[in-house]
């Protein structure tokens, strides 16, 4: 199936499909995995606990942020995939991460944690075939396609590498 349209998702999803590079989700898959996860994976551990500005998340919060995530981003591409028509709730990520507890885990079980849910969710979202990825649902009130879903979970990745970039290394 191809790239997105605009009308898959609620425009605040534009500029996370924006970030990624390929017109299918098996490309998808193909081009981003393996860099997500080796950069993922190298995070230095001096940083684990930098934060760039008072009241910003530190670098271990924000890694479990994009594993709590991704999990969201996949349970609802499952969910709509499957033609489960029951509308999603929204998620409150900042509650997510104030109730993470992710300063009581070791940057290394984080990054452990990341490497297996983004195998077993690549596993996953390789075998969805264009009749599922089509399929459309409400997620957070808005609709929204299992395919744009897909992008979606790449693309909030490949945001929060780039925000990592420039403002925690």
């Amino acid at each position: 199936m191809a790239r997105p349209l605009p009308t898959d998702s609620a425009s605040f999803y534009h500029k996370y499909i924006g970030y990624v590079q390929g017109e299918s989700v098996k490309e998808t898959i193909a081009n981003h995995s393996s860099v997500i996860e080796q950069f993922y994976s190298s995070l230095p551990e001096a940083k684990e606990n930098y934060a760039y500005a008072e009241g910003k998340w530190t670098l271990k919060d924000l890694l479990l942020h994009v594993i709590d995530a991704e999990r969201v981003f996949v349970y609802r591409t499952l969910r709509i995939a499957r033609k489960d028509k029951t509308p999603l709730a929204g998620f409150d990520e900042n509650e997510y991460a104030a109730n993470s507890f992710a300063e009581e885990r070791s940057f290394q079980s984080l990054k452990d944690e990341f490497v297996l849910l983004r195998k077993a969710n690549d596993a996953m979202l390789s075998t969805l075939n264009e009749e599922q990825l089509s399929q459309s649902g409400t997620a957070s009130n808005n609709a929204i396609t299992a395919n744009a879903l897909a992008y979606i979970t790449f693309g909030h990745l490949l945001h929060h590498m780039a925000v990592i970039k420039e403002r925690y290394l």
